[in-house]
């Protein structure tokens, strides 16, 4: 990985490693700040989406690259609807532990696609795997709540894996922006139809709730999930989503400073574990070299 894709790596994880402890702290619905984090996201990129060249990108969208784009932002949907419930229910350390094991799914899709897995890739994933694990720890107890908190976790993992995999090929012939933009503004339709359904409320917070908001949209959103669908131009699903199990720390971290639930010992093993199999994976990686527009 060059030096500016790895500095962008280490912002994008900065990024993301924040969203957990946020939006367990925000006091709103779970929908709600999954919609704003969105449609904020999509408000700030709509002006760079409408210049002159991004309005001709987009126009020229066929059928094939506006389907697969719609997916992404319907699997995004489905993420954000999951594991922002989750972390309303579990702790955040388990809530990212769980959901980051998209990896896993992403290389299940890509052996069902028909794409070879290399060994090293499958010996990463078990390392890093393990990492999560001894990060997260085991949760012995038998909360029912906790319970429908992981498995809705595991949901928004297997999610994220669709979206990552699809933003994957979408990104080799759309730019980050316009396809960030039709992505996320997707996603925030979908996401309010959910809230109007389910008549969760979606204005009337306080100021530090609106704080909070944004606060996540501009760490997560465009400073996370944004740099990493810039990424899958260059660098594979798989690469990026072992990548992002580095969240799972970082949120343990942030959570036990911002919001006292106190990270397990041996988060720092973990660590170590997550960085070796990440690092088996990224040497045995063809390198990419994919001439796409990245803007």
């Amino acid at each position: 990985m060059c030096p500016v894709n790895l500095l962008l790596s280490i912002v994008g994880v900065i990024g993301v490693s924040a969203s957990g402890p946020l939006m367990a702290w925000i006091a709103a619905p779970a929908l709600a700040i999954a919609f704003w984090r969105n449609a904020f996201g999509t408000a700030v990129l709509l002006p760079t989406a409408l210049t002159s060249s991004r309005r001709v990108e987009l126009r020229a969208l066929d059928r094939r690259a506006l389907a697969g784009t719609v997916f992404a932002g319907l699997m995004l949907a489905g993420h954000f609807a999951t594991w922002v419930s989750s972390l309303k229910l579990t702790s955040v350390a388990s809530a990212t532990a769980l959901q980051a094991l998209q990896v896993a799914f992403v290389v299940l899709i890509d052996r069902l696609r028909g794409h070879p897995v290399h060994k090293a890739v499958v010996v990463g994933l078990v390392v890093s795997s393990s990492g999560v694990l001894v990060v997260s720890g085991v949760d012995l107890t038998l909360s029912t709540r906790a319970l429908v908190g992981d498995l809705l976790a595991v949901a928004g993992g297997v999610f994220a894996a669709a979206y990552v995999v699809t933003g994957g090929t979408m990104r080799q012939t759309l730019s980050t922006t316009a396809y960030t933009t039709l992505c996320y503004s997707t996603c925030a339709l979908v996401l309010l139809a959910c809230c109007l359904i389910g008549r969760q409320p979606i204005t009337g917070f306080d100021a530090t709730t609106w704080l909070g908001l944004l606060a996540v949209t501009v760490s997560s959103q465009l400073l996370g999930h944004t740099i990493f669908n810039h990424l899958l131009a260059v660098v594979s699903p798989t690469v990026v989503s072992l990548v992002m199990l580095l969240e799972v720390p970082g949120a343990a971290l942030l959570a036990s400073v911002f919001l006292g639930q106190a990270p397990p010992v041996g988060v720092y093993a973990g660590l170590a574990l997550i960085l070796s199999g990440l690092v088996i994976v990224v040497l045995r990686q063809p390198s990419q070299h994919a001439e796409v527009p990245v803007d």
